[in-house]
């Protein structure tokens, strides 16, 4: 039986992240209403519904005269555990801004409460309901992107996975940024240049013990999808933006799958952030408004050359 799987030791788990989640993170009161204050933004809540359980949403409207603009379907990150849409409020507000896409801001299911495959059905199922409901919602499902931030950009890969598998829906463009994509390899085989990254292997066990606690799991494409195990020839798939930060630990499997992207060609760009670390965006907001930049032309590309719905 796993650690975590004794009786006591979620809940216990539970509360130590949630102790941790600032240094993790960022304060809340970075990140409310202080970054960007150029774009504003306009939100409303929406509760969509999954097989998993109801998936609360924050959608920002970009302002403009368009009544059905595209749409960019937001994760998280958070180590596949916390709870934390709340915190990329400066992206969604600013890609609604810049990239004049409407954004969803999804509050998914998380571990150990919901442990994998929990996260990747539901948001794939997020991610189906948004193509689906343009016209009622008052956007374009037919010019859809998906990105995250961490954990919330290996989902967005999973979605992305599961889209291509499926046949839809089409996505325009995958944004990952700084996800961990191969939960295979041992967090202690997982190297830095700096002595004291981020992501320290001790915290690396909590996420990936509580997500995926069977380690034969890992090797599952929607968990690992940069690791030895999944070889699938990925042409078809949708077109990816990779985003790595020099100092983290994680660096090297996003490196690792954007060239299996490079290879099915659906490789957009690979964007190495120089002299940063995880979550890198949240402690620097002139780094975080140029890396933003970059996410919101290539969403703005991607939507425009997408083909609208028909009205």
């Amino acid at each position: 039986m796993s650690v975590l799987a004794r009786p006591g030791v979620a809940a216990v788990t539970a509360r130590v992240l949630q102790a941790l989640a600032p240094a993790v993170v960022g304060t809340t009161g970075r990140r409310r209403g202080k970054v960007f204050p150029e774009c504003p933004g306009t939100t409303r809540q929406l509760t969509i519904p999954t097989s998993i359980a109801p998936a609360r949403a924050v959608v920002y409207r970009p302002s403009g005269s368009d009544r059905h603009p595209p749409v960019h379907v937001n994760l998280h990150g958070g180590g596949y555990v916390m709870r934390g849409a709340q915190y990329d409020d400066p992206l969604c507000r600013y890609l609604a801004a810049v990239a004049g896409v409407v954004v969803v801001n999804v509050d998914y299911v998380v571990a150990p409460q919901h442990r994998f495959p929990a996260a990747p059905r539901q948001v794939f199922e997020v991610v189906r309901w948004v193509a689906e409901h343009g016209t009622d919602q008052g956007w374009d499902g037919y010019r859809l992107t998906v990105g995250g931030q961490s954990a919330g950009g290996a989902l967005a890969a999973a979605a992305a996975r599961q889209a291509w598998e499926q046949g839809g829906p089409a996505i325009a463009l995958q944004v990952l940024h700084y996800a961990p994509l191969d939960l295979v390899t041992d967090v202690r085989d997982k190297r830095s240049v700096i002595d004291r990254p981020v992501l320290r292997p001790w915290l690396g066990d909590i996420f990936d013990n509580a997500y995926v606690p069977e380690r034969t799991m890992r090797a599952d494409r929607l968990v690992s999808p940069a690791g030895p195990a999944d070889d699938s020839d990925l042409t078809g798939i949708a077109p990816g933006l990779v985003i790595t930060a020099e100092y983290d630990v994680l660096r090297a499997e996003g490196q690792r799958y954007a060239q299996r992207l490079r290879e099915a060609g659906a490789l957009v760009a690979h964007r190495d952030v120089p002299q940063v670390d995880h979550a890198y965006d949240i402690r620097d907001i002139e780094q975080a408004r140029q890396t933003y930049a970059v996410i919101a032309q290539h969403v703005r590309q991607a939507t425009r050359s997408a083909p609208p719905a028909t009205t």
